[in-house]
């Protein structure tokens, strides 16, 4: 009779055969000799900024994502606001052939008139007691410090104006300015929002509403508080009075165009230095159906809604370069942490497979 087969090893008992093979088999990686003892694994004492659980890791990983869609996302807006800039430039480009002849007319004018009394309302000057502050700032922020610029400048004047016990109204162009002052209970006459491409259709009704508060009396001065563009990575808070005007100011100096250009994949300014418009050849006698007092008179709202659609321009432009600049570098950051990131995940899963190991050898060499 044939001894009877030899029952199968139940499960738990393969898988501790299957355990101790595996063991074996890590110790003579090690190449130890018999009798040799095997490194007996440590505690490794943990800082508060080690991590070294699974759990971490995948939250690392998740973060690293969410950093790189960011990336994506400051890198859209930067393209955007270049994309913007190219049209406001194309915009001031398009309306200079109307900027310089209405500049000769003036200055021709100017030159005719020189020697006569000029009694135009917009040129009479007051006593100041009431000043009306036009500030041009932002819509939105993300866009570095064009916002808080802006604003600083226009408490430095209004701290100014108020030492010297001047009334002060303000007409706001921008959102973020509006809610600044608003919050502190300035007398704010009128919000108006700052559009991204300035028309001459915008220039227009803000020079009416100007010329209102002025010719009406309600105010003796109106300032003009905005950014000029110097570069791409800079600009100035600049305050210029727009009304009453100086006959000798009138006649302008030369002027700068800004024309964003890319080259080798990088974003540059080209300057375009124009020379000043010179004044129209007037001779002395020359017939006008109407007196040139009156020409002038007419022209000069003309030159204020030219002077009013330049500035918007430019602190438009400001704020588009100072957006890209600021997503810019956003975009550095963003790569430059999901970088440093990625080296923490790496390490940390380092040291938990070089942890795991020793825990082997360290059972290994128990059994």
């Amino acid at each position: 009779v044939s001894p009877p087969p030899c029952p199968a090893p139940p499960p738990r008992a393969m898988f501790r055969t299957f355990a101790l093979a595996l063991l074996a088999a890590s110790a003579s990686a090690y190449n130890l000799a018999p009798g040799a003892r095997a490194p007996v694994a440590r505690p490794v004492a943990v800082t508060s900024s080690q991590v070294v659980m699974g759990g971490n890791v995948r939250e690392l990983r998740t973060r690293i994502s969410s950093i790189k869609n960011t990336q994506k996302i400051t890198s859209a807006m930067k393209l955007v606001a270049a994309a913007k800039v190219r049209r406001a430039q194309d915009a001031v480009i398009r309306s200079r052939p109307f900027s310089e002849n209405l500049e000769k007319v003036l200055g021709g004018l100017i030159e005719r008139l020189k020697n006569e009394p000029l009694d135009f309302p917009l040129l009479q000057e007051r006593e100041t007691k009431s000043v009306l502050l036009v500030v041009v700032s932002g819509e939105r922020g993300l866009c570095g410090g064009y916002n808080a610029q802006i604003i600083k400048k226009t408490q430095a004047r209004l701290n100014e104006l108020e030492a010297q016990g001047v009334d002060v109204k303000m007409l706001a162009v921008g959102r973020k300015a509006a809610q600044w002052f608003a919050r502190r209970n300035y007398n704010i006459v009128k919000r108006v929002e700052t559009p991204q491409t300035p028309t001459s259709e915008f220039a227009s009704e803000l020079s009416d509403e100007v010329l209102n508060y002025f010719l009406s009396g309600d105010v003796d001065r109106v300032e003009l508080i905005y950014t000029s563009f110097v570069s791409m990575i800079a600009s100035v808070p600049s305050v210029r009075t727009l009304v009453p005007l100086s006959p000798q100011g009138l006649e302008t100096a030369g002027d700068e165009i800004f024309k964003l250009t890319t080259k080798d994949g990088k974003f540059g300014v080209e300057r375009e230095n124009v020379a000043r418009a010179e004044p129209m050849n007037i001779e002395a006698d020359m017939l006008f159906e109407q007196e040139p007092a009156q020409l002038l008179n007419a022209i000069l709202p003309l030159y204020i809604n030219g002077q009013l659609l330049r500035t918007v321009q430019e602190s438009v432009a400001s704020e588009l370069a100072a957006r890209m600049s600021a997503m810019q570098a956003a975009s550095d950051n963003a790569k430059d942490l999901g970088k440093r990131l990625s080296a923490q995940m790496n390490r940390m899963r380092q040291a938990a497979v070089t942890q795991e190991l020793l825990e082997i050898v360290a059972g290994a060499n128990a059994v």
